[in-house]
């Protein structure tokens, strides 16, 4: 079960937005039983050593911590993320998931996930050394919450380990789901991101009551690409149980995107995909008139 947690940052925020506190709040929806699955992408069955999960043929995702300093209330990996001593992962760790890469020479691409690996600098800090050492890792990309949930947490420390791991190109992955999100203290830390060499890309989930309007797609789009984050992808959202309030009908969501892309440049407009254990990819989704 997803625990309840915020910091006095959040607690702030969401004093003045109705949307924050949705996103990290919990509510009564959450304790609906749809019957749903705890595991909606099996990413446990792709996960051949602790902590390293091995979906895609050319690239792994690497849970580095399942703490976060706020959980998301639509978060993918509620099953899991807040269990943070089941998730503790070390130096050993990290050797042994180097050496399956190894043994597997089409992995050229490592994914840094969690929880959020911004919370735990000292694992960071080796997993880009143990993995940027490898000759077939060509890029290495990091996800995080950490510039929404707690920007004054990109510091100096931070931003050295960031600096000083460069040897492939170092992506940003931020997860971006409206503009109330985007206050002056998340524009300083993307500052930040940007001036340690990092690429910086955002991620969205279409959520019910959040972002299912193209106006706050197109102000958070455009916001974003003017402060150096180029929109990468939009998900359906994954359902795994205790979201389902929060889906959005495939339907809505392909009007949105139509409605977005007349609105925007090619900069500012994400990939509308779906994230399914079924495909061994992201399945990009249509929108717009078909011929």
């Amino acid at each position: 079960m997803l625990e309840f947690k915020v910091n006095s940052y959040l607690d702030q925020l969401a004093k003045k937005s109705q949307i924050i506190h949705k996103e990290f709040y919990p509510s009564k929806a959450e304790k609906i039983q749809t019957f749903r699955r705890n595991d909606p992408l099996e990413e446990d069955r792709h996960m051949p050593v602790f902590g390293l999960i091995h979906k895609y043929p050319n690239r792994v995702l690497v849970l580095l911590t399942l703490n976060c300093v706020a959980y998301c209330r639509f978060c993918t990996r509620r099953r899991s993320v807040s269990d943070i001593k089941k998730g503790e992962i070390s130096v050993t760790n990290l050797k042994e998931m180097a050496a399956y890469i190894r043994k597997h020479p089409k992995i050229n691409e490592v994914i840094l996930s969690g929880g959020d690996p911004f919370t735990v600098p000292n694992i960071l800090i080796n997993a880009l050394h143990i993995f940027g050492n490898l000759k077939q890792i060509k890029i290495i990309r990091i996800g995080t919450r950490l510039p929404v949930s707690l920007p004054s947490s990109i510091d100096n420390n931070l931003l050295n380990i960031l600096k000083n791991s460069h040897r492939q190109p170092l992506y940003i992955l931020i997860n971006f789901e409206h503009p109330d999100e985007l206050t002056k203290e998340t524009c300083l830390a993307l500052k930040k991101l940007r001036e340690s060499g990092c690429i910086l890309l955002s991620q969205t989930v279409f959520l019910k009551g959040i972002n299912d309007n193209t106006s706050v797609l197109e102000k958070l789009f455009t916001n974003l690409v003017s402060l150096g984050v180029k929109p990468y992808y939009i998900f359906h959202n994954d359902e795994p149980e205790g979201t389902k309030h929060f889906t959005v009908s495939f339907k809505k969501e392909a009007l949105l995107m139509d409605s977005l892309r007349k609105k925007v440049g090619g900069l500012a407009c994400p990939v509308y995909a779906l994230d399914t254990a079924k495909a061994p990819y992201k399945i990009p989704l249509k929108y717009g008139k078909q011929e």
